[in-house]
């Protein structure tokens, strides 16, 4: 009599591998070359703004009034010198870690304080929405950058307050967008379900209507550093950012417009800065909305 040998079954865990959600983000990012291209440029001015110590042996208020109106490419300075002898490229580099530091911090703060917002008025409603939404409602009325400037102007003038400025007028961007994605969320079964067995209202805000509102927050986090960045070179064209010899490329540009006959580098570099900053994270932020969009999966 022949006995069948039975062949173990193998586990269904084994045969098919459940990629990670944050592999397949970044494995989808990959393909999208505008972010590609954006997250290039933004990792080549993070280098320049890490490493500028050791990338230049002048300190960006080093003044030498003999190399005033250097050329580009002259007696060791790469970009040439500004109306105080000072070198453009060291200023440039270190203005680098100026306009990321503000870029990266100013939305950090808009993020925090206006996704709170956001989902106290989204998930409670009624008179706190209200409030809130009013609160939006006007700022939202006056233009960003003249609201920017009431700021520092009653604040005082200094990179710190240019800072906070910047990120109290981005606070109802993301506190609108959150608002409007926990509207939607909260009357999903989920969250019904969460409600239903008593869970606290603090754990549904943490643990389920903050993680699923993250991914507009995210592309509007990136896109956000870029307009940060604009704004903070508006206020320091102004004369509302840093303090000279702060070497930021707004206050570079401003102390610059009167040599654009005389020495145009001046203001072709720190312009191109700004332009080649802004346009990394647009593109970066562009690839990242395709990228976590669930309707551009195929």
């Amino acid at each position: 009599m022949q006995t069948e040998v039975e062949t173990p079954l193998k586990p269904y865990a084994q045969e098919q591998k459940i990629p990670s959600l944050w592999l397949e983000i970044i494995r989808r990012l990959f393909k999208q070359k505008s972010a590609l291209i954006g997250g290039t440029i933004i990792l080549f001015f993070i280098f320049l703004a890490i490493f500028a110590p050791l990338l230049t042996t002048y300190s960006f208020k080093e003044s030498v009034l003999e190399n005033r109106f250097l050329p580009p490419l002259s007696e060791g300075h790469f970009f040439g010198t500004d109306d105080l002898g000072r070198d453009l490229f060291t200023r440039i580099i270190y203005g680098a870690q100026i306009s990321l530091r503000v870029g990266f911090l100013s939305v950090i703060g808009s993020i925090v304080i206006g996704t709170m917002l956001g989902l106290i008025a989204g998930y409670y409603g009624k008179w706190i929405d209200m409030i809130i939404s009013r609160i939006f409602d006007i700022m939202l009325a006056f233009p960003s950058i003249l609201l920017a400037i009431a700021i520092v102007t009653v604040l005082g003038r200094s990179l710190t307050n240019a800072l906070i400025a910047i990120a109290i007028i981005n606070i109802p961007t993301y506190g609108r967008l959150v608002r409007s994605k926990v509207l939607s969320l909260k009357e999903e079964e989920f969250i019904l379900a969460a409600k239903a067995i008593g869970m606290k209202n603090s754990r549904i805000l943490f643990h389920h209507l903050l993680p699923n509102s993250m991914t507009p927050i995210i592309v509007q986090g990136t896109l956000g550093i870029a307009t940060a960045i604009i704004e903070t070179a508006a206020l320091g064209f102004l004369g509302l950012g840093a303090v000279p010899p702060t070497p930021e490329w707004g206050t570079m540009l401003a102390d610059s417009k009167d040599y654009i006959q005389l020495a145009p580098w001046t203001v072709i570099f720190p312009g191109i800065s700004i332009m080649l900053v802004v346009l990394g994270f647009n593109l970066l932020g562009d690839g990242l909305r395709d990228t976590l969009d669930p309707k551009m999966k195929k």
